[in-house]
C-alpha cells in the first residue's frame, strides 16, 4: 500500500458503513475488490471496529431482523450469517434473541397460502418443501402442520 492507500480505504470503508451495516468479512471483501490488499485492511478493519463504526453484533442483528421480518427461517439464517463471516456463538446470541419462530413460520405459511388445509399430499408436500426452503427445521414445520391442522 502506498501512503495515500491506507486513508483512500478508511474512506471508501466508512462510506460503505455510513449506507449500512457490514461484517468484518464483507468490509474486507469488498475493500480487496477495490484493489486495497493485506494487513494494513485487517488492521483498518479492528480500527474501525474499536471506533464504533463496525460491529459484527450490529451487523448480525440487523441482518437477523431484515431476514426475520421478510419470513426467513433459523437454518437459512444461519447459513447466511456464516456466509457473512460471523462467528457461531454470536450466530447463537442473535438467533436466540427475540424471534418467535412458530410465529415467523405461521406467519409465513399463512401469507403464502391461505388458512385453508392442504387438499391433498401433493400439496402438502409442495407446502413443506416451501417453508423448509425459507429455513424452517422439518419438525418445526411438521409441529406447525400438526398443530395448524394440516
Amino acid at each position: 500500500m502506498t501512503s495515500s492507500e491506507p486513508e483512500a480505504a478508511r474512506k471508501l470503508a466508512i462510506k460503505l458503513l455510513s449506507r449500512r451495516e457490514h461484517s468484518s468479512k464483507e468490509l474486507m471483501d469488498k475493500l480487496a475488490r477495490k484493489g486495497h490488499r493485506g494487513p494494513e485492511i485487517a488492521a483498518l478493519i479492528a480500527e474501525l471496529a474499536a471506533d464504533g463504526w463496525q460491529s459484527d453484533r450490529r451487523f448480525a442483528e440487523a441482518f437477523t431482523r431484515e431476514r426475520v421480518r421478510r419470513g426467513r427461517g433459523p437454518l437459512r439464517l444461519r447459513s447466511e450469517l456464516r456466509e457473512r463471516g460471523i462467528d457461531d456463538s454470536l450466530i447463537e446470541t442473535v438467533l436466540s434473541q427475540d424471534a418467535d419462530w412458530s410465529a415467523v413460520l405461521t406467519q409465513v405459511a399463512v401469507s403464502r397460502f391461505g388458512a385453508e388445509p392442504p387438499s391433498d399430499a401433493r400439496e402438502s408436500a409442495k407446502r413443506m418443501r416451501f417453508l423448509y426452503n425459507r429455513g424452517f427445521s422439518s419438525a418445526e414445520i411438521h409441529r406447525f402442520f400438526r398443530d395448524a391442522g394440516w
